[in-house]
């Protein structure tokens, strides 16, 4: 197995990708817009990626947090909140708020698992910093206070599992000060090591998470040189010790224009440096084949870690429609408090 998350061109496999997703045998794959037009469809998608490798438990992920980063769009799904409003929320009603945010993201959850989606790239656990680029984090954060962030990240985590999906942290050790888009440039973060504390903090809190996303952000105050995706000290002195986790470690999309080089030689270092897999979201059937050449089978470590995350995933045929209403009639009666 390759340590990487491959996208797809389309609404369905090519007869090329089929072919060679069954002979590299990837970790998994992610979901974008350009793989959806209808529920049908999309689950058909799914299905056919699951019998290519025979495999009920493989990795399909998708981004969809809710607000202006959702993959599975209305009118066809619901629009779910931006995690913001769950912040303004707390500042009124702290235990509703952390109700309404696992009710909102069960019901998330269980239009995914519906979708044969086991994977969803939230809660975004960035502590939103005063003068950040708001175009960046806004209100994809759950607000601008560590303990706040944490609280709700871990209703949002609790909620997508209660609706039969595993969350991924995300953007580690935190992009809460960048000053720039990572999709178009290269952030860098001078704050010291103090201040930097604050952007731990939630990460620390969920330490325990399944799974969790690098960011492409270079902390100077860690690593002068070198985005957190390629750092060595980074992943093993800050993620690994400092913030205390162990779960199965992804690297940010490998497309973004925040890092240098080819798209294949972003993913041998970044594996080199200690992610565990390497995320490639595009689809580009040259850049994938040059990363199946080059990357090692996947790590020991991560290996054991990716086998903690399977023994994880929810069983989604449990959830019902019935469930599904209540969580999402849940969270409206609580957002009403705001």
């Amino acid at each position: 197995m390759k340590p990487v998350i491959f996208g797809m061109s389309g609404l369905v496999l090519t007869d090329d990708e089929s072919a060679f997703f069954r002979e590299v045998r990837p970790t998994g794959y992610i979901i974008f817009g350009r793989n959806i037009e209808s529920k049908t469809q999309l689950r058909a998608l799914t299905d056919s990626l699951r019998d290519l490798h025979g495999d009920d438990k493989l990795l399909v992920m998708i981004d969809q947090e809710g607000g202006r980063v959702a993959r599975m769009k209305a009118p066809i799904w619901p629009e779910y909140p931006a995690p913001g409003a769950f912040d303004a929320l707390y500042a009124k009603a702290p235990i509703s708020a952390i109700e309404a945010v696992r009710a909102n993201y069960a019901a998330l959850a269980s239009d995914l698992a519906a979708m044969g989606i086991n994977v969803d790239c939230a809660p975004m656990i960035d502590v939103r910093q005063p003068g950040s680029n708001d175009a960046v984090i806004g209100d994809r954060a759950f607000g601008e206070e560590p303990s706040r962030v944490a609280a709700l990240g871990r209703g949002a985590l609790d909620g997508l599992k209660d609706g039969g999906v595993l969350g991924v942290i995300k953007h580690m050790p935190g992009h809460g000060r960048a000053l720039v888009d990572s999709h178009h440039n290269l952030p860098v973060v001078d704050a010291d090591e103090d201040a930097l504390a604050i952007d731990l903090e939630p990460f620390q809190r969920l330490s325990s998470a399944e799974m969790g996303m690098t960011g492409h952000i270079v902390f100077p105050a860690w690593d002068s040189v070198n985005p957190v995706t390629l750092s060595p000290h980074i992943i093993q002195h800050i993620i690994r010790d400092k913030i205390g986790f162990d779960g199965l470690l992804f690297t940010d999309d490998l497309d973004m224009k925040a890092l240098s080089g080819s798209v294949p030689d972003r993913a041998v270092a970044s594996i080199a440096a200690g992610c565990d897999i390497a995320l490639n979201c595009w689809g580009k059937m040259p850049d994938m084949q040059e990363m199946a050449e080059r990357l090692p089978d996947i790590s020991e470590a991560a290996q054991v870690r990716l086998d903690r995350v399977r023994q994880a995933l929810p069983q989604p045929d449990s959830i019902l429609a019935e469930q599904q209403s209540a969580w999402a009639a849940k969270r409206d009666s609580l957002m009403a408090l705001v």
